[in-house]
Formats: C-alpha cells, sequence, structure tokens
C-alpha cells in the first residue's frame, strides 16, 4: 500500500509540475481532451456583437478529421546560400513519417515530450498545392526581393521547410507554428516562439497577385475577414476592390503584423510572442480566448491550425464562402492527435527568453524607480510585467456578468478600437500586455503602428499628422496612433532611464 501510495503521489506531482521538472516519467499521463464541447462552450470571450457568437463543430466531427502525420523535413535556403547538391539529395531521400497514429517518437520524459513539441512546432501544416507559397517562390530570386529579403546568417529560411511525402517529389511545407511565431534578429540569429517577422502579408500579396483570380481573391478576403453581424462591416468593401487594391492592403502590413483570419487586413493584430505563454491568462490581443489550462492552450492552437475554418458565426458560416461545407474526411481536412498538441502546448510552456544584451546599470536603476512613481506598476505588474486583465475599448459597454466571470479593468487605455469592435476576433476589450522582452520585441501596440520604445513615448504619435513607423494601413500615410498617454509627458531624462529599464525585462 505504501509503493501504491507513493506512486500515485508520484503520478500526482508530475502530471501537475510536468512543465517544471526535467526528467519526470510521464507515461502514465492521462492526455487532455482538445476537442470537449463543454469546455469549448465557454472557452472565448464573447463577441463584443452578441450576433457574432461563435459556434463550433461538435466533437464527433472534429475527431472523425484524419490526425495530421508529421514527416521529417528539412532546412530551405536563400538563393545563393543552399549547399552545393543540396536539392539534388533532397530528391534522393524517401518519405519518413515520424508522428501519425501508428509511430510516434519517445514520450517518457519531461525533455521527450519538449522534443516532440518542438517537432509539432516546426511541422508544415500546408503544402504547395494549397498554400500561399510554392517551391518555386522560395527558390526565386524575384520572390525575395519582393518580399523584402529575408534569411537567417546560416542563409536558412527558418519559417519553412521542404518536406517529401512521395519519392523524387519535393514540398514545400508552410502554416507551421513556427511559420509565425520564429523571429530572426538583425544579427541573423533566430529565437523560436518570439514574435515573428515573417513578411507574411507581403509573400500573401505575391500569391494574390500571381495565382488567383479576383473573383478568387475576393471570395478569400470574405471568408477570412467578413463580419455581416458588424454595423457597416469595413471589411465589406474587399468584394468590390480591385486586384491592385487586395494586393495593396496587403504589401502595406509591416513585419511583425499579420492580418490572419478572424482578423482585418484594414485592423491586423501584432504577431503574439509565445515566450511567458504559459503565465498568460488570455491568449490574442482582444483577449479572445481563456487560458485556463494546458488543455486550453491545446484548443488554442487546434482552432488557429483549422479548427476556427469550420466554425459558424450567429448565422454567419464563412467557409460556405469558399464552397460546400466540408466533411470531416475532405481531403482539405486534417488535425493534430491530443497527444500531438500536448507536446506542442509543453513545449511552448518550456520556452525560455534569450540571453538579453542590456545590462543593469544606474540608468536603468533610475528608469525602475521612474516606471514605479509613474504607476506603470498598476498594469504592468512584475514579476510577470503584465496584471492578467482586460481592458475595455472606448465604445463598448462591459455587461454585467463579465465583470463576474473575466478579469475586467474599470479603466481604458483609448487605443483605436476597431480590432476589437469590428472584427471576428473582437471581444470589446484588449489585454493587458506583458512588458518582458520587449528588448527584442517590435512593432509595438495592438496593430503593431509604431516601431521601437522611443516612438511609444513620442507624444507627436497623438497628433493627426504623425507618420507611423510601424503599420500605417493602405493608402495611410499619416494618422495618430491614439491612446495610452501614460509616460507621454514625462522629462526626456527619466523617458530615456524608463525605456532603458524596459529593455532590461
Amino acid at each position: 500500500m505504501k509503493r501504491a501510495s507513493a506512486l500515485a503521489a508520484a503520478s500526482f506531482v508530475c502530471a501537475i509540475l510536468s512543465t517544471q521538472i526535467q526528467g519526470c516519467s510521464t507515461s502514465h499521463l492521462e492526455i487532455p481532451r482538445t476537442w470537449s464541447d463543454a469546455a469549448l462552450a465557454d472557452l472565448e470571450v464573447p463577441l463584443a456583437d452578441p450576433a457574432g457568437a461563435i459556434h463550433f463543430v461538435p466533437s464527433d466531427f472534429y475527431y472523425k478529421i484524419p490526425v495530421r502525420p508529421i514527416y521529417r523535413s528539412y532546412p530551405v535556403y536563400a538563393p545563393g546560400s543552399e549547399p552545393a547538391g543540396y536539392f539534388e539529395w533532397l530528391n534522393k531521400q524517401v518519405p519518413v513519417i515520424i508522428w501519425n497514429e501508428h509511430r510516434k517518437p519517445p514520450l517518457k520524459s519531461e525533455t521527450d515530450w519538449i522534443h516532440a513539441g518542438e517537432m509539432v512546432f516546426r511541422a508544415p501544416t500546408s503544402y504547395d498545392g494549397n498554400s500561399l507559397m510554392r517551391l518555386s517562390d522560395v527558390r526565386s530570386a524575384e520572390w525575395y526581393r519582393y518580399i523584402g529579403g529575408f534569411r537567417a546568417n546560416d542563409g536558412t529560411i527558418p519559417n519553412v521547410r521542404y518536406v517529401i511525402r512521395k519519392q523524387g517529389t519535393v514540398e514545400l511545407g508552410s502554416f507551421a507554428c513556427a511559420f509565425c511565431h520564429t523571429r530572426i534578429m538583425r544579427d541573423g540569429t533566430i529565437i523560436e516562439g518570439a514574435q515573428g517577422n515573417f513578411p507574411f502579408d507581403r509573400a500573401f500579396a505575391f500569391d494574390i497577385r500571381n495565382r488567383n483570380t479576383l473573383n478568387d481573391a475576393q471570395s478569400f478576403q470574405s471568408f477570412l475577414y467578413r463580419a455581416p453581424w458588424v454595423r457597416n462591416d469595413p471589411q465589406e468593401i474587399l468584394q468590390t476592390m480591385t486586384m491592385e487594391e487586395i494586393v495593396g492592403i496587403h504589401e502595406a502590413i509591416p513585419l511583425g503584423v499579420i492580418a490572419r483570419q478572424r482578423s482585418s487586413p484594414f485592423f491586423p493584430a501584432q504577431v503574439p510572442d509565445l515566450i511567458g505563454v504559459k503565465d498568460r491568462r488570455y491568449l490574442d490581443r482582444t483577449g479572445l480566448q481563456q487560458h485556463r489550462s494546458i488543455a486550453d492552450l491545446m484548443r488554442y492552437a487546434a482552432l488557429n491550425q483549422g479548427g476556427d475554418d469550420l466554425a459558424t458565426f450567429g448565422t454567419f458560416t464563412p467557409i460556405k464562402l469558399l464552397g460546400e461545407f466540408p466533411t470531416p474526411t475532405d481531403e482539405s481536412q486534417s488535425r493534430y492527435g491530443d497527444e500531438q498538441l500536448y507536446a506542442l502546448a509543453r513545449f511552448l510552456y518550456s520556452l525560455q527568453p534569450p540571453p538579453n544584451p542590456n545590462e543593469p546599470d544606474s540608468l536603468t536603476a533610475h528608469g525602475e524607480q521612474v516606471f514605479r512613481r509613474a504607476g506603470c506598476a498598476g498594469c504592468h505588474t512584475p514579476p510577470l510585467y503584465t496584471n492578467n486583465r482586460l481592458t475595455p475599448a472606448d465604445g463598448f459597454v462591459v455587461p454585467e456578468e463579465h465583470l463576474q466571470r473575466y478579469d475586467v479593468l474599470p479603466i481604458s487605455v483609448h487605443t483605436d478600437p476597431n480590432l476589437t469592435l469590428k472584427t471576428r476576433r473582437g471581444t470589446g476589450y484588449y489585454k493587458v500586455p506583458s512588458l518582458k522582452g520587449v528588448w527584442y520585441r517590435g512593432p509595438f501596440e495592438h496593430s503593431g503602428s509604431v516601431a521601437t520604445l522611443e516612438d511609444w513615448f513620442d507624444p507627436n504619435r497623438l497628433k493627426d499628422e504623425y507618420v507611423p513607423t510601424g503599420f500605417k494601413g493602405y493608402r495611410v500615410k499619416n494618422r495618430p496612433v491614439k491612446g495610452h498617454p501614460y509616460g507621454l509627458d514625462l522629462t526626456p531624462q527619466d523617458k530615456q532611464a524608463l525605456i532603458a529599464f524596459l529593455r532590461t525585462l
């Protein structure tokens, strides 16, 4: 009995603390169920307009979708950087499945789970025929000139991978988690899980311009962004735009910002930094999804890799704009298994920030005093440098029941409300972001309107004639970046010290 009790206690400790204890055996773990109808029912913070209330496909539909196999993949090199004979060698490789329903990597220790999760993080979910990027793109100097040049210091493009699913056929794999959440620093080093800076929307624009009819481009934009329950839905204009206009709105979106599904190319979202995600209580800039457990992070990954493409918003089902609603076994449908998603979530929980080159000194010590004196810690509370609460946008009236269900601040910081009031991710709130890691991140603000911290603390950004240094908008030359006036009235010396301190976090 004593041995049984000890084993039970060890199982409990491993299950609860396995993200912290290295080497703990996890072969006994019960993997959380990703697609739980009950959990999904209250997973998301309701949209600002209840007419757009989301309804997910039921679990019996979801679990009929085939599990996505993970193939061995290989680095992609930019033109001029590829080793001699590399592509010819790739063409001789045989397909190797490293994880599917019948085969999987070792999953006995915490290290095993994290390593397996990194495989999932890097594994493509789309290939040449069904992706916005093709093999011919990454092997074309024209494509690199168009997107603005992009490579790590080893010559690779770490956001995408080559995959062999059939011997003699090399495909470009994309839309892994790493596609958006890998950052290449100025010195060419790579930070996995950080706010990504791949030129996603320029690649999207290239695809639209070169491989789409106008009707296809308009239909796909509507599928991604329309929100017809929103009064005067600003996305409606996409259906009447020319090809050049659609291309132009995506070309206007800078690195580190993305017009992801359920957002808008007019109100894009800053790419989130996943380092430290285990400490975030709400996910997305609009605080769309609650993060109550590792299972919720699994659900977030499942939804953002195809799950919410199948959702209905009120009476609007976006995927029907592309044709008939798919069956679970349609070729277009695939999903990660629960075990794969669990490994992915544990990998994301394990992410650590890169070494910070900004050392504390007398200037940063003064900046910390400014931080506390100015009251910044009220919202950006140490040690997480966020209070993990939601702040309502201007124009949103907080429902009484939200005060009981969610952590809502009684103040608005008056930033632009469009992302959270006029899109399918619009809850009426923005979450209070963490300030940790700002030294390697940017651009800033929920739509990435300013490139640097210096720009954020520039009082000129509130003026109509201001020229945003980050996201401006299509055919926009100048506009104010409103809201969050805190710190704008500091003296130049205090502002310099505050910024120096923030870069040590």
